[in-house]
């Protein structure tokens, strides 16, 4: 399927509405602190998956995703950071991970374990992006945001900022 571009964003088409069924349907992720991170859970509220690792140049941008996740999650949205090593550039182990997380950004927000985003061995919700909508993430704190319905709405790569215009005013158009 193919993405169209607009100043560097790749915006769904609404067309995908009808290719596939939704991403909330049977994804979930191992939590950080324990448990499963289930997305059926936020059925009918928007989500933002975005793949981080600790030690990238981009990490700054965990502040934001905090950010959002303060503003927003009470109205509703899900801000999950799924660590991955797949860029050589994650800690070594989820407690490292927490540990440099919250030391260093004072992160609350739901976080999965370190998850394979790409390849082979990719998680399934990644690996459902890739087949059905041909997105798999270039590079640490690419961003998926999920409609309401489960639809991926916009995919980002690393450079746009989590409280970009672009991305926050997708997120405020899906929040009451």
């Amino acid at each position: 399927m193919r993405q169209a571009m607009r100043g560097g964003v790749a915006v769904m088409a609404a067309v995908l509405a009808f290719v596939a069924g939704p991403a909330l349907a049977g994804f979930s992720f191992t939590s950080i602190d324990g448990g499963e991170i289930d997305l059926d859970d936020w059925a009918g509220k928007p989500v933002l998956v975005v793949n981080t690792a600790s030690l990238c140049g981009y990490a700054g941008q965990f502040d934001d995703l905090q950010s959002l996740h303060e503003a927003y999650g009470p109205k509703g949205l899900l801000v999950l950071a799924v660590p991955s090593d797949d860029f050589s550039q994650e800690l070594g182990s989820e407690a490292e991970v927490k540990e440099y997380c919250a030391t260093n950004f004072d992160l609350t927000l739901p976080m999965a374990t370190i998850t394979h985003v790409r390849g082979a061995g990719a998680h399934p919700f990644y690996a459902w992006m890739k087949g059905e909508y041909g997105f798999e993430p270039g590079w640490n704190f690419n961003k998926v945001l999920l409609g309401p319905d489960g639809v991926p709405v916009a995919t980002w790569g690393a450079g746009p900022k989590p409280l970009g215009r672009a991305i926050k005013g997708a997120i405020e158009a899906m929040l009451p």
